[in-house]
């Protein structure tokens, strides 16, 4: 067992100091927080997304801007699309399962807000219709996920790509990327 345990933190430290030495991705993450500050200082709102524990790192970095990180500062306009059981759950059976956030974005996006996509794998159906509706009503769309090959890929404005395949640590960066985020936009404040 305590292999295990060494192994596991040993891993996601690895990933993590990847991510710390890719110049690229230390330069994506800033360019998104100034992305996500302009868009909030220009009137915009964060709209964000993800299917399992990636929905509960959703549900977090929103409510890291509307409450606060480090400082006590004006709230700031985000909304997790995966908390309304009742909107998620009447899409869900109306339309379909892959329209739950795609729909949301149709009723409450509009042009110059930015949907911050979390997926590991960065296939989820949901997400991909979720990015598309986005990019069709004039959103800045930012992804997070996983290092392998993706739709992804193809349709963010902003990707951040965790150099690791391994579904817990590619979440663990993702809540330190979203951590970040919201560090240097409070920051700028």
């Amino acid at each position: 067992m305590k292999n295990f345990i060494e192994n596991y933190i040993n891993n996601s430290i690895a990933v993590r100091k990847l991510i710390l030495d890719s110049e690229p991705a230390v330069e994506s993450i800033k360019s998104l927080a100034d992305c996500i500050y302009q868009c909030i200082e220009n009137g915009g709102k964060v709209l964000t997304a993800g299917n399992g524990g990636s929905a509960g790192d959703a549900q977090h970095i929103s409510a890291e801007l509307v409450v606060k990180f480090y400082k006590e500062r004006r709230a700031l306009p985000a909304i997790a699309l995966t908390t309304d059981s009742s909107v998620i759950t009447a899409i869900a059976n109306d339309h379909s399962f892959e329209n739950i956030f795609a729909r949301q974005i149709e009723a409450c996006g509009k042009k110059g807000d930015v949907f911050l996509a979390l997926s590991t794998s960065g296939n989820s159906a949901n997400i991909i219709t979720a990015i598309k509706e986005a990019k069709k009503r004039g959103l800045t769309v930012a992804g997070l996920t996983g290092k392998n090959r993706c739709q992804m890929d193809e349709i963010c404005d902003y990707l951040i790509k965790v150099p690791s395949s391994d579904t817990p640590v590619i979440q663990e960066a993702h809540m330190m990327i979203g951590h970040i985020l919201c560090a240097l936009i409070e920051e700028k404040l």
